[in-house]
């Protein structure tokens, strides 16, 4: 028995990284998950990891996974796809919001002045526009029942410089997202955290020169660590009262009691409250 035995999730972006941890997480746990990408073979991306090879892992340890191949651009198909999925179980109980769109070539130490506008239209599209989208379709879902989790992966880079202007800029209106939406959907019994993992050992990190961006990787986060995050939030009965906030991974990991796959804790990003003063 799993602790979310009997819950629906729908993950944005599972096929690599942090969202393939957090379907890991809540398949094991129990959650029947479906899972968004637009690879769904090895060899057809241009970095390691499918919704196929997603969905055999989380077989592997148990569970339910389900991979539905999304352009998550197209309002079209993520509409599509909620109405897929209440079709099929008549509930919607978690949203996980993963997905980004980094461009080839970003991290290359170009300023945005010479890089291509599209750049833009890359990291705000696969980032605040596509999370207001889905997040629309899961409160028409969650409202009814007036419960329900979303859960959006942002990072620190909403409030300091990392690889491009854009990705600030996409981070910050994701953080925004956050707030605003969940103070809204808290009113209707329904949560929207932001998370912010520090430095995740995922396959896009591993291909940095991580000398030459100066990234240090002692005491990084396995993707599966934020995937623990959403579980213990999406178990919380109380998880309301977190409505419209942002936490670290780590600070959820000291709240709820629980630690990365071999039973530390990561060094974590800042304290989102204290670290940056000007946030509410």
């Amino acid at each position: 028995m799993g602790i979310l035995d009997g819950k629906v999730a729908i993950v944005a972006g599972g096929s690599r990284g942090i969202g393939r941890g957090c379907v890991l997480e809540l398949a094991a746990n129990g959650a029947k998950v479906y899972v968004l990408g637009r690879t769904l073979n090895e060899g057809e991306g241009a970095l390691p990891g499918s919704l196929s090879k997603t969905v055999k892992e989380a077989a592997e340890l148990g569970g339910t996974a389900i991979p539905i191949v999304c352009n998550l651009r197209s309002d079209e198909q993520i509409a599509a796809v909620f109405a897929r999925v209440q079709q099929e179980c008549g509930q919607i109980d978690i949203l996980v919001n993963s997905a980004f769109d980094l461009p080839e070539g970003c991290g290359n130490a170009e300023p945005f002045f010479a890089t291509p506008i599209s750049y833009w239209d890359d990291m705000t599209a696969i980032s605040a526009r596509s999370v207001y989208v889905t997040t629309w379709h899961a409160a028409q879902a969650m409202i009814p029942r007036r419960r329900g989790l979303v859960v959006n992966i942002s990072s620190q880079g909403s409030r300091e410089y990392f690889v491009h202007a854009t990705y600030g800029i996409a981070k910050s209106a994701l953080d925004r997202i956050g707030q605003d939406t969940g103070n809204e959907l808290a009113k209707e019994g329904i949560a929207v955290v932001t998370l912010w993992p520090s430095f995740v050992l995922t396959e896009r990190i591993l291909a940095f020169d991580a000398d030459e961006w100066g990234v240090d990787l002692e005491g990084a986060e396995t993707p599966r660590f934020s995937g623990r995050a959403v579980v213990a939030l999406a178990a919380d009965p109380e998880v309301v009262a977190r409505s419209g906030r942002i936490y670290s991974t780590l600070q959820i990991a000291e709240a709820y009691g629980f630690t990365d796959l071999e039973g530390g804790l990561p060094k974590g990003a800042p304290d989102p409250q204290t670290h940056y003063p000007l946030m509410k």
